[in-house]
C-alpha cells in the first residue's frame, strides 16, 4: 500500500481497479489545510491521460503489474507476436499496444514486456537496434545543398535521416527512444 507521500515520477498505482503510472507529479503546501500532491496520470491499458489532486491521507494500491523478457517471432494483420524466453508461451499484442515501437521490432530481438492481471499492456525496447538499411538513395559527392545527412528506409520500413556515406544494404544503431541514427555498425 502507498501513501500520499509515496506517489513520484514513474510510479505505477491502481486507481478504480485500472493500472496508472504517473507521468507529472507536483507538491503544494497551501497556507493554510493539508499538502495536496497533484498528479498527472496515463492508464496503461488504453493510455487516457487524467489530472487528479490527492490529500495527505490518500493511499493507493500498487499496480498489480508483472515484467517478463520476451522475444519478438512475427506480426500478422491483428497484431505482433512474442514468446516468454522461459517458459516459451506466446502472446500477441495489438498494433495500437506496440504502438512506435513497432519501427524497431527485428526478428528475434528481446523486449521487455509489463503484465497487469496476466494481460500484456506495455513493450519497452532495447535503447539501441541495429537494423538494416533496405533503401537508400546514392549520394553524389559534392552534394552539399541538401544538407549533411540523407533519408533511408530501414528493414522495419521506418524513414530515418543518416549520413551520406550509409549505402543501401548496411547495417546502423539506431536510439530506439528518439528514433535516430547514431552509428554505423561494420562487418
Amino acid at each position: 500500500m502507498y501513501s500520499a507521500s509515496d506517489l513520484k515520477k514513474g510510479l505505477k498505482i491502481q486507481i478504480e481497479r485500472e493500472p496508472y503510472i504517473i507521468i507529472e507529479f507536483s507538491f503544494l503546501k497551501p497556507g493554510k489545510g493539508k499538502a495536496l500532491y497533484r498528479c498527472k496520470l496515463r492508464n496503461m491499458i488504453n493510455g487516457t491521460q487524467l489530472d487528479r489532486t490527492f490529500r495527505s491521507a490518500d493511499t493507493f494500491q500498487p499496480a498489480n503489474l508483472e515484467e517478463k523478457t520476451m522475444q519478438y517471432l512475427y506480426s500478422e494483420d491483428d497484431g505482433y507476436c512474442f514468446m516468454d524466453t522461459e517458459s516459451y508461451e506466446q502472446v500477441f499484442m495489438a498494433a495500437d499496444q506496440v504502438g512506435d515501437a513497432r519501427n524497431f521490432l527485428i526478428d528475434n530481438i528481446e523486449v521487455e514486456i509489463l503484465f497487469y492481471d496476466g494481460s500484456p499492456v506495455e513493450i519497452t525496447l532495447p535503447n539501441f537496434v541495429d537494423i538494416t538499411v533496405s533503401e537508400a538513395d546514392p549520394w553524389a559527392k559534392g552534394d552539399s545543398v541538401s544538407g549533411n545527412f540523407k533519408p533511408v528506409t530501414l528493414a522495419t520500413g521506418y524513414r530515418i535521416q543518416v549520413p551520406p556515406f550509409i549505402e543501401e544494404g548496411g547495417k546502423i544503431r539506431v536510439d530506439t527512444r528518439t528514433g535516430e541514427y547514431v552509428a554505423r555498425i561494420k562487418g
